[in-house]
Formats: C-alpha cells, sequence, structure tokens
C-alpha cells in the first residue's frame, strides 16, 4: 500500500496519467451487491487513435469522493505491504475483510473507505492491456499484480482463520504452547483463585501493575498461555463434544499445571544462564558470595525439566488427560528435596544481595548491564531467585484445584487428594527450614551483642525461641523539668521473642547491655495518650527485680500499633481468620525488613485485621503466618463467594500441614 497524505496526494506529480489517455467504466457485481472498478477492454482503442486514449473516468465513484483529477501513487500495481501499525488491543476481524481493509489513520474505529477505494485502483490497474498503450507510457507503469494472484490471495483470506491485528497477529499458531515461553513473574495462574475456573476469560487480561515503589514489581497476566480448550488438537478430535463441562475444567486445571511449570523452567533457564553462569558477574564476588547468592539452582532447573518432561510426556499421549496426580506425588516424595535447600538458603542469600549492592559498584554495574539485555525482559534479578519459592508454594493451591473439579469418590480424585498432601507437607518443610536458618543464626548474632550487666545470665539460644520485633522506645519522663527535657534523653531499645521480654539499654550498633527481662506470659501493654504523644504503658510482673512498670513512647501510630500488636500476638495462638475480617490478595512480591513483617509471592492472599498509616497486619491464609506489610503491595478483594471460597481453601491447606 502506498503512503499518501491526508489530502490524497502522492507526493509524485510524474506519474499522473492523463485524462485524455484513458476512460472506465464502473461496473456493479450484482449477485454480492459489490460495486467493483474495472476496465472495460473493448472501449480501449488502437494506437493508431491517440487522441481517444484509455483513460481513468473522473466520472467514477471513487474519482469523484476526491474531486475532478484523481492521483495515482507511484507504486499503486505493486503488491505492498501495510505500514506498521501499534495498537494495544488485539481486534480481530471479520473473515471476508482483507489487513489491507483497516486503515488506521482516519480516527477511531475501523475506517475502510479509503482502502476500499485504493483497492478499486489496483483491480483497475490489474485488469489494463499495457500492450495497447502508447510505448512512451509503458515505461513509467511497474509491473501490475496477476489477476490469478488477487484471486489467490482473497481465497486465502477467506479459508483461513481470523486475521488479527497486534501481537497475536504476528505469533506463530503452530497450535503448541512452547512457542513463545513467557516469563514465570507475568503469569498468574487461574488455579490460585478458590473461585471454579473461568475458561472463558480473556487469554490476555492484563492486570494494572502497582505502583513501583517497594518489593519486586512484575506484570500480571491472568493466563500463563493458551487454555486447554483451545488446543487445536483437542478442537480437531472433537474432545469439547464429548465431555461435560466439569470435566473441562479439570483438564484446565490439569493443563495449567504444565503450562506454567513450562514457563517457570523457562524463568529458571535465564536465571541460571544469564545470571550464575555469567563470568563477568562472577568475577565481581567471590566464591562463597556466589554459593550464597544461587545456591543449588542448577539442581533445581535439572528437577524441573525432568517434572515437566514427565508432565509433557503424559499429555502427548492423548490431549485428554487422565491424571497427572502420580507424577506430582512422585516428585514430591522422591525428587523435591533440593527445594527444602534452596529455601533454607534465602537468609543467606537475601544479606549477600543486600551487601554486594550497597558495596560493590563492579558488581552493580555488571548486574544492571545483564538485567537490561533483551532475554532477561529487563526484570531484576531478585526476581528471578525468588523463583522456586514462588513455585512450590503455588503448587498446593494448583493441585487444590483439581481436587475440587475431580468427582468424589473415584480413583482420580484420592490420587489427587494424596498428591495435594504430599506437595502441602514439602511446603511446610521448605518453610520451616528457611525459618529455622533465619532464626538460629537471628539468635547467635543478638547472643554475641548482648551483655547481661547485673542480671544473672542466661541461655538466649534456643531451638525454640525465636526474634519477633526488635527496637528502640523513649522513656517517658514527666517529672523532668522543661531544661532537662530538652538535653536529655533516656531511651530502651526492647527485644521481643517468642518467649520473653528483654529491656536493654543501646551502648552502641552492635551492642546491648541487658536491665530487665519477663517472660511474655507476665507482660501486660496497654495504650495511652498523654498531651498527645503516643504512650504505651508496658507492665512486666513479675521481672527479674519483682515489678516493674514503665511508660514508653513511640515514634508514630505505626510505631504505637506494631509494637502493641506484637506484645499481645505473642501470646495468642488461635487464628483470626473469620468471615468478618477483610481479605486482600499480593500484586507483588514483598520482602520483609523487620520480624515483624510478612514476607508476599504475588498472588499471595492476606486476611487484614488492621490498617495504620498505609500498612496492613494480617495473616498469611496458606500457613497462618502473620505480620505487617505495605498496603500497596496488595488490593482487597470485595467478591463475597471468592472470599467464603478463599477460607474453605485455606481450611483445607492448614488441615493438611497440621496449622
Amino acid at each position: 500500500m502506498s503512503h499518501r497524505n491526508p489530502h490524497g496526494s502522492t507526493g509524485d506529480q510524474s506519474l499522473l496519467l492523463p485524462e485524455s489517455r484513458f476512460s472506465s467504466v464502473l461496473q456493479l457485481d450484482q449477485p454480492s451487491g459489490r460495486s467493483s472498478s474495472s476496465i472495460d477492454l473493448s472501449r480501449v482503442d488502437s494506437p493508431e487513435d491517440e487522441r481517444r486514449a484509455v483513460v481513468l473516468s473522473t466520472q467514477s465513484e471513487a474519482a469523484r469522493r476526491l474531486g475532478a483529477r484523481q492521483l495515482i501513487p507511484k507504486n499503486l500495481a505493486v503488491s505492498s505491504r501495510p505500514r506498521n501499525r501499534h495498537h494495544t488491543t488485539v481486534v480481530t476481524l471479520p473473515t471476508d475483510l482483507s489487513w489491507e481493509d483497516y486503515d488506521s489513520d482516519s480516527g477511531a474505529g475501523f475506517s475502510m473507505r479509503r482502502n476500499r477505494r485504493n483497492k478499486s485502483y489496483r483491480a483497475a490497474v490489474t485488469s489494463l492491456n499495457l500492450d495497447a498503450l502508447p510505448s512512451e507510457l509503458q515505461t513509467e507503469v511497474l509491473t501490475p499484480v496477476s489477476e490469478e494472484k488477487t484471486a489467490n490471495q482473497k481465497q486465502a483470506q477467506k479459508s483461513g482463520r481470523k486475521r488479527t491485528l497486534g501481537r497475536i497477529r504476528n505469533r506463530k499458531e503452530t497450535g503448541s504452547f512452547k512457542d513463545e515461553p513467557r516469563f514465570y513473574q507475568e503469569i498468574k495462574e487461574r488455579g490460585l483463585n478458590a473461585s471454579s475456573l473461568n475458561t472463558e476469560e480473556d487469554e490476555c487480561s492484563l492486570t494494572e501493575p502497582p505502583e513501583e515503589n517497594q518489593g519486586i514489581v512484575v506484570k500480571n497476566y491472568r493466563a500463563a498461555y493458551m487454555t486447554w480448550s483451545q488446543l487445536p488438537k483437542v478442537k480437531d478430535l472433537g474432545v469439547l463434544d464429548i465431555i461435560s463441562p466439569e470435566e473441562r475444567k479439570r483438564q484446565e486445571a490439569i493443563f495449567e499445571i504444565m503450562t506454567s511449570e513450562y514457563s517457570y523452567l523457562h524463568s529458571l533457564s535465564i536465571l541460571v544462564s544469564h545470571f550464575k553462569d555469567s563470568t563477568d558477574l562472577k568475577k565481581t564476588m567471590t566464591t562463597t558470595e556466589h554459593h550464597h547468592l544461587f545456591s543449588n539452582i542448577s539442581v533445581i532447573q535439572d528437577v524441573s525439566k525432568r517434572f515437566f518432561e514427565d508432565l509433557d510426556m503424559r499429555h502427548q499421549i492423548h490431549p485428554l488427560i487422565q491424571d497427572i496426580s502420580d507424577i506430582v506425588n512422585k516428585y514430591a516424595t522422591q525428587h523435591f528435596e533440593p527445594y527444602i535447600v534452596y529455601c533454607s538458603n534465602e537468609t543467606f542469600q537475601q544479606r549477600t544481595l543486600q551487601k554486594l549492592l550497597s558495596s560493590n559498584n563492579a558488581f552493580r554495574e555488571t548486574l544492571k548491564e545483564i538485567e537490561g539485555s533483551e532475554a532477561c525482559g529487563g526484570l531484576p534479578m531478585i526476581s528471578f531467585l525468588i523463583l522456586p519459592m514462588q513455585r512450590i508454594t503455588r503448587l498446593p493451591l494448583l493441585l487444590d484445584t483439581i481436587c475440587q473439579k475431580t468427582p468424589k469418590e473415584t480413583a482420580e480424585y484420592f490420587a489427587a487428594c494424596w498428591a495435594f498432601k504430599a506437595i502441602s507437607k514439602l511446603v511446610k518443610r521448605c518453610n520451616d527450614g528457611a525459618r529455622t536458618m533465619e532464626r538460629t543464626e537471628q539468635m547467635y548474632t543478638i547472643q554475641k551483642q548482648m551483655e547481661f550487666g547485673k542480671i544473672k545470665p542466661f541461655p538466649l539460644v534456643s531451638s525454640s525461641r525465636w526474634l519477633k520485633k526488635s527496637g528502640e522506645l523513649a522513656l517517658y519522663t514527666d517529672d523532668l523539668s522543661i531544661f532537662r527535657k530538652a538535653f536529655i534523653f533516656k531511651s530502651y531499645y526492647l527485644f521481643l521473642f517468642n518467649d520473653v521480654l528483654i529491656v536493654t539499654k543501646k551502648k552502641s550498633e552492635e551492642s546491648y547491655v541487658m536491665l530487665d527481662y519477663a517472660t511474655v506470659d507476665k507482660v501486660e501493654v496497654e495504650e495511652e495518650m498523654t498531651d498527645s504523644k503516643l504512650n504505651l504503658k508496658l507492665l512486666m510482673n513479675p521481672n527479674s527485680h519483682g515489678r516493674s512498670e514503665q511508660i514508653l513512647v513511640a515514634e508514630s501510630k505505626l510505631d504505637r500499633a506494631r509494637w502493641v500488636t506484637a506484645l499481645r500476638d505473642v501470646k495468642k495462638t488461635k487464628s483470626i481468620a473469620n468471615d468478618d475480617l477483610p481479605q486482600y490478595e499480593a500484586t507483588k512480591a514483598y520482602m520483609p525488613k523487620a520480624p515483624d513483617e510478612l514476607s508476599l509471592q504475588q498472588a499471595e492472599l492476606v486476611i487484614v485485621s488492621q490498617e495504620v498509616e498505609g500498612w496492613c497486619h494480617g495473616e498469611r491464609m496458606r500457613d497462618g503466618e502473620r505480620g505487617w506489610f505495605p498496603a500497596n503491595c496488595a488490593t482487597q478483594i470485595t467478591n463475597r463467594t471468592a472470599m467464603e471460597n478463599n477460607i474453605q481453601r485455606m481450611e483445607r491447606l492448614r488441615k493438611e500441614t497440621d496449622v
């Protein structure tokens, strides 16, 4: 198609065909009701009579749209491609329209007037008898498109599939989800939702990404790839005509585990090939740092590859898959042990990454260059490092969906339940491994920093003790004069463990002197408002001296709320979950920066008990962990049916993991 300006000018006046040389007859195709511009060759005169040479009629319907004269583009008679068009939406054209019929330069919506007119010009030039033209004009005309080629193109457009615009139009349609592997960070499995699978949902319905401030931000698609019912093989075999809607949903859930595993494997390969195996990146760190950063990710990649191959082999046998629960159960019990090792290393991994980013310029610059490459999709390395934790925590949710879509009291149902139990127990071991490693190291660090002073020493490190919250609070000194208030500042540094509260005085960044302590069952906290200060009364009865009462001042409402919540929740073991509390879904991953904060994976569900100054406190539904997280990391769920289904799923998950 030629490039024309809005006023119809071609920018090349040399190829104008004079009106005195041509005439045309506009004919109407009666059966189809469509008008087509063609030349009546019987009216073309011989070269001897040049005064009556054939010209394009200015009386034709097409010509009258622009005026008395019609300009013909230079490359009009050559089969040309349309200009590159950039659209953010996917549109499907009617089957009887070609790509050239669409013109995006004419405003909103479909405007086919100008391009249909160009189509009539091509038809006119195609039907010209060039041998009948004068020799001086023959040298100025390009090779026309043959009628046979035009007919074949139209036939292909009518017989083929619907043509689309945008990203899907350029995709190879070979009928396999392996054609275009996607990053696992950019997908969201339908099976993560406790509600029924919606197989009619748009394939590429994009959820608006959150603001980029904290945590890991990635795009979030509702579906990983095409659905099972969209597979050409399923359609060709007529499987959808012989199965029930319930079985169709079950097949969708099974197929989604396969497609998401393939996407996960693709992202793992990027992590290994572009980050772990990068020679330039390896030169910027020590061998120990490299091991802490990537751990056994190559082993996990190998396990994931074998897992997917077994799933895919079952799919290749027949598109109607009887079951994959036996495969999941086998890998959960025999081959997924490397996940426990990787998750246990998470503490060292996060600390090493933060250290390298803050103090190693060579590492930071090299990493930035790798992350900006096309192969990595511009995604940060941390989004790749957390993939194993993200994948292993999603698998129980996907297996639970298969259980709910499988008819009860069948062999497939019991197999799915066993697989669900096995993968849930594996996830619990991964969580316990990560917590144990983090807590043990943290307790050893605190013990080295603690000086008991006048307090009788006691062992801090214990396998059953871990830190819940720590921080500095000012001591309320109402009895001091205004002068002394201005120049004297007293504060305590508190360490709250799951079984004991320790009050210290901070000597330096890595040194504390113990002043007092009490077991948590003897500690009470009350909120007070004195002179508009954010006070909390701390009662330790009995403490190391018998009884103590202190009034402490927090820096903000959020700080006070976090301390009050921590001191009260340390005594609570019962879940806060109920139908009245709001539920939130994480829109991006969040890595905690304090002991009382909650780690979140994308699409994770949380029951929220309070919100203060842009922070939420809640309980993670899959395992009951509690903590604070930024409110902009999640969105509230308002659908009551979805909330009820989430509570039911939570009960099933916790039952299998004994939470």
